[in-house]
């Protein structure tokens, strides 16, 4: 496919459409959320860490959302890199993170949010199987 067949697809294809969303929101939105993880900007994000899972982990909440905030800028990358294993990748990531927040009274909205992310991420790892791969 060439660069004009591509721009006519995006204005005329609804899946392709579709996909180009979620892949651009599923690369921007981990990236810029893993990296507020070092600066807490948006939030306290070591908050959001159920003292469960802060027992098993080593260090500090906040240190282990420096390694959070590292997963989710390489999950990110790998969404633009290879949206069919990224979307997967996001998907399982949010699971974890659902179940973290299912073990935090009162955080359980949030849970139901992220279960439609993953639900987001899920449907790009498929619409990707629809868009062809860009040869190299």
């Amino acid at each position: 496919m060439t660069a004009v067949d591509n721009r006519e697809r995006l204005r005329t294809d609804p899946v392709f459409q579709a996909f180009w969303l979620l892949r651009i929101g599923f690369t921007v939105a981990p990236v810029l959320f893993g990296l507020d993880k070092f600066f807490n900007l948006l939030t306290d994000w070591p908050g959001y860490l159920a003292p469960t899972i802060d027992d098993l982990v080593p260090g500090t909440a906040q240190q282990a959302m420096y390694a959070v905030g590292v997963v989710e800028i390489v999950a990110g990358i790998v969404v633009l890199l290879m949206p069919r294993f990224g979307g997967y990748l996001v998907a399982a990531w949010l699971a974890g993170i659902i179940l973290n927040l299912l073990l935090i009274p009162d955080y359980y909205d949030i849970a139901l949010r992220d279960f439609g992310l993953l639900l987001a991420a899920l449907t790009l790892a498929r619409l990707a199987t629809a868009v062809p791969a860009r040869r190299t």
